[in-house]
């Protein structure tokens, strides 16, 4: 059913220079995460197999996922502290940016001693590291993705965030792009002495290049974007986007009451199906390498190709997505995307159950990366990219500006909680003799259908009344 708010119809124009500044936030979030994604995972593999005296890695997956799920719960519980504090902070700098520039500075610091103890072949170092970036990473997690609805009326986010997502996805690519030039299985190759002979800068270099990106990020911001004063002067523009918002019942002077029926089970069924679109995203993204090396036996240089081959997807769909919402409304943007994810998951198991591996190569000693999965990926990264840049606007559409830290804490609780869960849950199903590492893309096929069916039932609110600018004058800044 779609619902047509009584709305304004004062036109809104995004400024496209500032939401590419706040959008060096995300650029650092999704730096770090690429990074500690990419690499933490084996790291502990690794470690922990050198721990037990096993050669069998499906034997530590359950640790791997539970190291995994213990940063995740320090996450879900982190993130929506800090983003009630930040609502109830003021300073000179602004409510965000205190929280930003703290936790950017220390993860910075504390980033590169991860592979330095994963070199000294020290577990309990590893964990220390992981876990004091995980927390400071929260601390401005938070707030940095709070920023960009404080300062963007409602209709625009969707586009925003999709600016803001192309700009973090710039972070990650790069990230992919160092991993591939230090490219980890020269460092933990087969056969070979990884603690005495390997190049650490073969798995330093990235940490390094991620801190110092990192800082030159949150500096840019901090001069560039001043919350108090454009706070002040988007005013009217704020409140005139109140009035357009796509709601069910009005927030904007609810700081106060609870939510409406109507908003809260809208609320409900957005962050259920986001936990259930979390649960397939992030199980496959946390144990893919662990995937390509041990089921494909292929170089984790292809795996690496393929996260770029994602990434473009990605920035497709953020690109376009804003403008698919305008036309048929943020619900069925976000049930699209789930369904081509759906699409390239199915894709992918009939793949694998049909051509299996690629040829093997002498040479090198590995199999070649399928073809396959460079179109799932790109598939899938195009799909989740419209669920994303969609879904968080419709979560904090639902609350006033006052409490937009708090909303977004909402939003992460859901995510964090699947990425809590869903390492550990993956972790234990493969120690179960029947189930292999071909179990992958079945586990991700039943979590996005549960999700795609849940979203199913949200109501889709499309305020056709809203006149935003359009066409050329849109790109162009605000004075």
């Amino acid at each position: 059913m779609e619902t047509t708010t009584n709305a304004a119809s004062k036109p809104l124009k995004l400024n496209m220079k500032r939401t590419f500044t706040i959008g060096f936030a995300f650029f650092g979030i999704l730096l770090l995460w690429q990074v500690y994604d990419s690499w933490c995972p084996t790291f502990l593999e690794q470690l922990f197999m050198r721990q037990m005296g096993t050669s069998e890695s499906t034997e530590v997956q359950y640790l791997v996922g539970i190291m995994m799920a213990i940063d995740n719960l320090a996450a879900l519980i982190l993130m929506p502290i800090f983003g009630r504090l930040s609502d109830k902070t003021h300073t000179r700098l602004g409510k965000r940016m205190p929280y930003i520039l703290v936790g950017t500075f220390v993860c910075a610091i504390t980033f590169p001693f991860i592979p330095l103890f994963f070199h000294l072949n020290n577990l309990v170092g590893v964990i220390i590291m992981m876990a004091v970036v995980v927390c400071f990473a929260m601390m401005y997690r938070n707030p940095a993705v709070a920023l960009m609805p404080d300062l963007t009326p409602k209709p625009l986010r969707s586009k925003a965030n999709g600016i803001i997502n192309i700009m973090g996805y710039i972070g990650g690519a790069f990230a992919t792009v160092v991993g591939i030039v230090f490219v980890l299985t020269d460092y933990l190759g087969e056969g070979k002495d990884t603690w005495a002979k390997n190049n650490i800068w073969a798995i330093e270099m990235p940490f390094i290049i991620a801190a110092v990106l990192m800082c030159i990020s949150a500096v840019v911001l901090a001069f560039t974007i001043r919350e108090n004063e454009l706070e002040a002067q988007l005013a009217d523009e704020l409140a005139e986007g109140e009035k357009q918002a796509a709601v069910a019942d009005s927030v904007e002077h609810d700081d106060e009451k609870p939510m409406s029926k109507a908003n809260l089970i809208m609320l409900i069924l957005i962050l259920a199906a986001e936990f259930f679109w979390f649960m397939s995203d992030n199980g496959i993204g946390t144990f893919m390498l662990n995937y390509s090396r041990n089921h494909l036996g292929a170089s984790s240089a292809g795996n690496m190709v393929m996260t770029i081959v994602g990434g473009v997807g990605s920035v497709v769909g953020f690109a376009i997505g804003g403008f698919i919402a305008d036309k048929i409304g943020r619900k069925w943007t976000v049930s699209a995307g789930l369904g081509l994810t759906l699409l390239g998951l199915i894709f992918w198991l009939i793949c694998q159950n049909a051509i299996g591996k690629g040829a093997y190569n002498e040479a090198t000693g590995y199999f070649a990366f399928p073809w396959y999965l460079y179109v799932v990926w790109g598939l899938k990264g195009f799909g989740m990219s419209l669920v994303h840049i969609n879904s968080f606007p419709m979560v904090v559409e639902l609350c006033s500006k006052k409490k937009v830290g708090q909303f977004t804490g909402y939003y992460y609780m859901a995510s964090m909680g699947a990425q809590t869960i869903t390492p550990m849950l993956l972790g234990l199903l493969l120690r179960n003799p029947n189930i292999d590492w071909g179990f992958l893309p079945i586990y991700a096929i039943i979590a996005t259908s549960t999700a795609f069916l849940i979203f199913f039932f949200v109501k889709n609110i499309k305020n056709t009344k809203t006149k935003n600018v359009k066409g050329l004058e849109a790109l162009g800044a605000d004075d």
